[in-house]
């Protein structure tokens, strides 16, 4: 037999209600989203390939929409900039288990980087920092494809001004380690 519901209690409240309040109230969401979504794009098409990139995006504000009842209302930007270096390395991650496609040899035997009309010095630097490590692939983008500065660096990478420093400053050390200074930086 069912046991007799406890009246004395209250009823659970509804789950909007559950959520912490923040001191002032948040904004819409969709202001949030007008307001950065050109520098969270601009973050991930560093990141991540152009076809990718526009996914993560889209996948980084629907988390962020998950979560925005939780958010404290504290530099959205680097809320959002955080999330989109999470779905970056989740997509990083994904593309690495997924088999590539072998390439029409016709058309790599007629790509030297000029065909489409793009600048063959930035194709370069941008495969450069491509190759760097996740870390400072993100640090690198961050500071010179979001001008950020390196406190906001380290916001949106959960760590430190300095680390976020030193993570630039390694990126850098690699560029000019690799072939890429002679063609470009020079």
């Amino acid at each position: 037999m069912r046991a007799a519901r406890d009246l004395t209690k209250a009823p659970p409240r509804p789950l909007n209600e559950q959520m912490p309040s923040a001191a002032a109230p948040l904004p819409p969401f969709q202001t949030l989203i007008d307001a950065h979504a050109a520098v969270v794009a601009t973050f991930l098409r560093g990141m991540l390939r152009p076809e990718d990139a526009e996914d993560a995006l889209q996948e980084t504000f629907l988390a962020a929409l998950r979560a925005y009842p939780r958010f404290d209302g504290a530099n959205p930007r680097a809320w959002l900039l955080t999330i989109a270096r999470r779905k970056a390395i989740d997509e990083g991650r994904a593309a690495g288990r997924r088999p590539e496609p072998l390439a029409d040899p016709d058309s790599v035997a007629g790509d030297r980087g000029e065909a489409d009309g793009g600048d063959v010095s930035a194709q370069a630097l941008w495969a450069a920092v491509s190759a760097l490590p996740a870390k400072q692939r993100a640090a690198v983008v961050l500071r010179f494809a979001v001008d950020l500065r390196y406190r906001e660096i380290g916001e949106a990478m959960d760590c430190s001004e300095a680390a976020a420093r030193r993570s630039v400053h390694e990126a850098m050390e690699s560029l000019r380690r690799s072939n890429i200074e002679r063609e470009v930086l020079a």
